[in-house]
């Protein structure tokens, strides 16, 4: 029995060991910050156009420089040919290789490829600022989240609490209606609030799985989340900048502006590449080549004969044939590398590209890097002004926060005394349930309205301190 009782224990051990294994881990808002930064996928996305950026900078640059190519082949002919190395008609297998060296080099072309690389260098400028752009917003994106988070978190705890009450009062009056005491009305009001309380605890679950969601996405995690706010998070002192202080700040401080204005100067390089077309293009080239032929041999004399010509003379009647020397040679293949030495030569020139017509094609090019340009203005003219509205919205809805909230702070401790009071005259039988249950409601209204207003205006604060520069 003993033994029965030692291994239920060790079990029972193990059961609570898993399950505290199991409590999700709190994060602080630094660590979720941090966390996505990491992992986020969207932020990974922009290092990831901003490393193309990078790397076509360095591509424009290199474009600057000669190019040197190498070209070799080798291959089997059979049949009629040309013999590359005596140019003559051959019908006869035979093995053929050549080899080339190319090098070009411009020399000038209307600083087409000079601009190309500032353009680029531009381009990737931007795109370094846009990275801190993206993490700028990510930053503020995930203190949103996890203040919303917070607030979700307090709107459930005011629900809990609600339902205690509810059904500390439930048990009371159930208590009356069994012994048949009182209105009976009062325990089905009671019942029914009940009901409502704890479906306002479920809608309140709801919100606060789905704030977790939004925060776990945007960290990259598949696992549960919870928070440990802090008092510096959670300070709710006065914002004392102005909304054109704030604006001032952002352009100062937010790399936005910096990422468009970059990508102006960007479209206007981009207009002088394209004014390069219709400037004549100037460039050098050489060439080395060489080949090599199975065919080809050498011949080397060594000896004569006495060869019939096929002619005949006639003297003193008797028909003779006519004889010649022929010289004897004796053919030897040529070596690959001796050919490739033998065969060896050089080009070297200059090239001019002169543009006379290209259906229009190069003017037309201007054309749109001009309206490219004038995008990019509009670009950076229309994010200046968005923001510049967007700071003036969120500063005025953060005071009228600011004010609710002190407002709804009053409010919520005049229901509290309203309240107690009705509760007690309730309790004693000098009140009816509808005094009781109105005072319930209007408190527990007011104390949700002012955590929604707390959270609002920390979230408008967060928003502001985000166009300011502050992150945190």
């Amino acid at each position: 029995m003993l033994q029965r009782v030692i291994v239920f224990a060790v079990l029972l051990m193990q059961c609570i060991g898993f399950s505290q294994a199991k409590i999700e881990k709190e994060y602080t808002l630094e660590e979720c910050i941090s966390i996505a930064l990491e992992g986020n996928l969207n932020l990974k996305s922009t290092r990831l156009t901003a490393n193309t950026a990078n790397i076509n900078f360095k591509q424009s640059k290199a474009n600057i420089l000669p190019t040197l190519n190498g070209n070799y082949n080798i291959g089997v002919n059979t049949g009629r040919s040309i013999d590359p190395f005596t140019n003559d008609f051959i019908n006869q297998e035979l093995t053929f290789s050549n080899a080339r060296l190319n090098l070009d080099a411009t020399i000038f072309n209307g600083f087409r490829l000079i601009n190309t690389a500032k353009q680029q260098r531009f381009n990737k400028q931007a795109a370094a600022l846009e990275i801190e752009e993206a993490e700028q917003n990510l930053v503020l994106e995930v203190t949103l989240a996890y203040l919303q988070v917070l607030n979700s978190k307090a709107i459930l705890k005011l629900a809990k609490e609600r339902l205690i009450t509810t059904e500390e009062q439930y048990k009371r009056q159930e208590t009356f209606y069994k012994q048949e005491v009182g209105n009976p009305a009062d325990f089905m009001d009671i019942k029914g609030q009940k009901t409502r309380d704890e479906t306002s605890i479920l809608v309140s679950e709801s919100a606060l799985n789905n704030a977790k969601i939004n925060l776990a996405r945007l960290l990259n995690l598949s696992d549960d989340i919870a928070v440990n706010p802090t008092a510096t998070l959670l300070d709710t002192a006065r914002y004392g900048v102005t909304s054109d202080d704030v604006f001032n700040d952002a352009l100062q401080n937010l790399v936005t502006f910096k990422a468009r204005d970059l990508r102006v100067k960007a479209a206007k390089k981009g207009v002088s590449v394209a004014k390069a077309q219709f400037t004549p293009e100037l460039s050098f080239f050489g060439q080395l080549n060489t080949n090599y032929s199975s065919a080809a041999q050498t011949f080397s004399e060594t000896g004569t004969s006495v060869q019939d010509t096929g002619d005949f003379v006639t003297i003193n009647g008797a028909t003779i044939p006519v004889q010649t020397n022929a010289t004897q040679f004796e053919s030897k293949k040529i070596g690959y590398s001796d050919q490739f030495d033998n065969n060896l030569n050089t080009v070297v020139g200059v090239n001019v590209s002169i543009p006379l017509f290209n259906g229009f094609r190069a003017k037309n090019n201007v054309a749109l890097e001009k309206i490219r340009v004038e995008e990019a203005v509009l670009t950076l003219e229309r994010t200046t002004q968005e923001i510049k509205n967007a700071i003036a919205q969120v500063h005025f809805d953060m005071e009228a926060a600011f004010d609710r909230y002190n407002s709804l702070k009053i409010q919520v401790e005049a229901f509290k005394e309203s309240y107690r009071i009705n509760e007690i005259r309730f309790n004693n039988g000098a009140s009816n349930f509808l005094a009781y249950i109105t005072s319930k409601n209007n408190l527990e209204a007011a104390q949700t309205n002012l955590v929604n207003a707390k959270y609002d205006y920390l979230l408008r604060v967060k928003v502001l301190d985000y166009y300011r520069g502050n992150t945190l």
